[in-house]
């Protein structure tokens, strides 16, 4: 008998991570219905869709079309709308990633019915409550059946935590698996002729936590740092919608025209935008996955963030947090700047083949 299984994504990293799963799941149709759900977190075509075309995932079976919204909304939408799916479409297993109000509610959902869920991702620590995306982790961490863990420090946090040893598997980072299987599509990127840049000529910058760009001290810390940073280098900066929204409610639109190296440009898609991680110079960056990138490519990253989740990515990797003051901001870039770098390696298990490992477990169980 087929065993039932839902694919939860949500937001833009959901779709790397479970892309090489639904794949790996297809490979046996006579064990497994796999069906993907999308919350509609990112609603955003070029958030979402671009996604789905590069990464080639079928049309999703569901999709709640929840949008933005406070925290308390949102997760409130995804609970009540993915739990009519449960109902209509009772699955043996839920399988959620990363660290998004969609993983933290549909976790939720699923386990109040009794249906085992699997996070993969699970065992990530930034040990700052501060962050919704911590309370998301903690929350799903602690009501998951299976903790599908992407770096032995993620082990640790859990075993420490109380979970029993035999609900955690050490697979590896998935995101990779995205990343090697079209990295050789990603080379192939125009991107850089269209935008008119040289290799390691620029700087890539995303920029969207709330804790950066909804506070206008914040932001203006940080952009700051880049008007000073833009006189040495390209900056090229493809913009969350969410930053566009912040930059206007501030009035900061004229500060940033005025950075005549500063390249501003709308999101783009997965493979335009790992040519843009893997050709740059360094990253500025407030995101995780962007993180664990940088380091398989060996590309120095900047994180604007007091903490990280992926602390692995500075102990083996090439990221290095960065604190949020616009001197110390710039003192770091030039540092990469004037060739002072810093050296990684890629971690255990970033191999490309963590989706094997995945439905191997599930296999067997």
């Amino acid at each position: 008998m087929k065993r039932k299984i839902h694919l939860i994504v949500g937001a833009r990293p959901n779709f790397m991570k479970m892309a090489p799963l639904y794949k790996e799941f297809a490979k046996f149709p006579e064990e497994f219905d796999v069906k993907l759900i999308h919350t509609g977190q990112h609603y955003d075509e070029r958030m979402s869709k671009f996604f789905f075309d590069d990464l080639q995932m079928p049309k999703p079976d569901e999709y709640l079309e929840v949008g933005s919204g406070t925290h308390g909304k949102q997760t409130a939408k995804i609970m009540e709308r993915y739990e009519e799916v449960l109902l209509k479409n009772r699955p043996d297993l839920v399988i959620v990633a990363g660290d998004v109000n969609s993983t933290a509610a549909c976790a939720i959902d699923a386990v109040k019915l009794h249906i085992p869920v699997a996070h993969l991702e699970a065992g990530l620590r930034s040990f700052a409550r501060s962050m919704p995306e911590e309370i998301n982790r903690i929350l799903t961490d602690a009501i998951s059946d299976y903790l599908l863990t992407p770096s032995p420090d993620g082990d640790e946090n859990l075993l420490c935590e109380g979970v029993p040893k035999n609900k955690i598997f050490f697979v590896g980072n998935i995101m990779i698996d995205s990343l090697i299987q079209y990295q050789e599509k990603a080379r192939q990127s125009k991107i850089l002729e269209k935008l008119k840049i040289e290799n390691h000529d620029y700087a890539l910058i995303t920029l969207h936590r709330p804790s950066n760009v909804d506070k206008e001290n914040g932001l203006l810390t940080i952009l700051n740092a880049f008007e000073e940073i833009s006189k040495s280098i390209k900056l090229v900066f493809p913009i969350h919608p969410r930053t566009t929204k912040q930059i206007t409610a501030y009035g900061l639109e004229e500060k940033v025209k005025k950075m005549k190296n500063l390249l501003l440009i709308p999101p783009v898609g997965y493979y335009d935008f790992l040519k843009l991680q893997m050709k740059a110079k360094f990253i500025l960056t407030d995101s995780g996955g962007i993180q664990e990138e940088s380091t398989y490519f060996g590309v120095p990253c900047l994180t604007l963030r007091p903490n990280t989740e992926r602390p692995i990515t500075i102990t083996e990797g090439t990221n290095k947090l960065v604190k949020l003051e616009t001197e110390h901001i710039i003192e770091e870039a030039k540092n990469i700047i004037s060739g002072n770098t810093k050296k990684g390696k890629i971690p255990k298990y970033w191999d490309g083949k963590t989706a094997e490992r995945i439905v191997k477990i599930f296999r067997e169980k």
